[in-house]
């Protein structure tokens, strides 16, 4: 990793500045800095402006792009760092990402005074992240993101469904959002997801594992897949597996106390190469209540996992083609979720080849972000 610039200077002539919170472990993180590398290596000159530089992608960060750590408690706290970094650096375009960076990238740039190109990239349907904050600044963001969004030149989500839903969340005409997947496929992953996976659950002639990854929070319904892996384990042997850290991780250690699946499910919390796991399981689930574009249902297609999912808002359909490139189940239905479990597990059919994931191979991404942001696409 470059080192890290503790201050607000940036470079005159920068030509991109991507401000997000920090490059801990989630799928929007992992993609800003993918599309932060493949920039710089295409020739542009790059900041990656976070509100604090810490996180578990801090050690993937290569030398060639330099990191501006705003060292902020938190992303209303950046502010000020941001309007600093701006006025210094003056880069042409500034592309923030997730709700709350989007709106401070949008105070910053009024109170510096400077006009780069302002594009907001938008990872989850704001209606429902929203109404599910646990804090009241999470619940006005929708009211701050109304009057904020429309100053930017350029709007982008990773998926029909945010788009949709942020149209008619804030009230901006769907004409101007823009629709540009994350850049989640690369050469690396596949080869990654071929590595080994040294864990004796995985071992020849073992039990079939069900893997799921993601943080561990109330957003991803761990609770209805526990109840669900429950149903299908009284019928057969299987092992659940769920990567991933995150606030709940007590009171899911208790769920599967109560439910007596101790021997079965494990919780191993943040892995450096999740895509091996993915190939080397038997299914590959997700059981979320809302999504925006869910990364890990891409990796794990590019993984050739079999997949389950629940049809959430937004992703799950658009990515598996309606149920064509893997099983989709309604929400918070441990019943339906136990059953496709089931099925996926006897599936003998072909899995989904190279065109299920084409849309998100990061050459393909890149080029759209270079017309958004640069207006050339080359």
């Amino acid at each position: 990793m470059t080192d890290t610039v503790v201050s607000n200077d940036g470079r005159p002539g920068t030509d991109v500045a991507i401000f997000v919170p920090s490059m801990r472990g989630g799928g929007a993180e992992r993609a800003m800095l993918k599309l932060a590398i493949a920039l710089s290596r295409s020739g542009v000159s790059l900041d990656l402006v976070l509100a604090k530089a810490e996180g578990a992608y801090i050690e993937d960060i290569p030398d060639d792009i330099r990191v501006v750590d705003l060292a902020a408690s938190r992303i209303i706290a950046s502010l000020p760092g941001l309007t600093a970094y701006l006025r210094s650096a003056r880069p042409a375009v500034l592309l923030s990402s997730m709700d709350h960076a989007n709106v401070v990238a949008c105070w910053a740039r009024t109170l510096s005074r400077t006009r780069p190109r302002l594009v907001l990239n938008v990872q989850n349907t704001l209606s429902r992240s929203a109404a599910d904050a646990s804090m009241r600044r999470g619940r006005l963001v929708p009211s701050l993101a109304r009057r904020t969004y429309p100053g930017a030149e350029a709007i982008v989500t990773v998926s029909k469904g945010v788009a949709s839903d942020l149209a008619d969340t804030i009230g901006i005409p769907r004409a101007r959002i823009e629709v540009i997947h994350n850049p989640v496929v690369t050469p690396e992953l596949i080869a990654r997801s071929r590595e080994p996976v040294e864990d004796e659950w995985f071992v020849p002639g073992a039990d079939p594992v069900i893997l799921a990854v993601g943080r561990l929070d109330s957003q991803k319904d761990y609770p209805t897949l526990l109840q669900a892996f429950a149903a299908l384990r009284s019928n057969r042997p299987a092992r659940l597996m769920i990567l991933g850290e995150g606030p709940l991780r007590e009171e899911l250690e208790s769920t599967i106390s109560s439910l007596g699946l101790e021997a079965d499910v494990r919780l191993p919390g943040f892995v450096e190469n999740p895509f091996s796991y993915m190939r080397h399981s038997s299914v590959y689930v997700m059981s979320s209540l809302y999504e925006g574009l869910p990364t890990v249902v891409i990796e794990a297609l590019a993984s050739e996992a079999r997949i389950v999912s629940t049809d959430c808002p937004s992703g799950p359909n658009e990515i598996l083609a309606g149920g064509s490139y893997g099983r989709l189940v309604p929400m918070s239905d441990s019943a339906a979720l136990a059953t496709a479990l089931a099925a996926a597990l006897d599936d003998t059919t072909p899995l989904p080849g190279p065109e299920s994931w084409k849309p998100y191979e990061l050459e393909t991404v890149v080029e759209q972000y270079r017309r958004v942001l640069l207006g050339d696409g080359r």
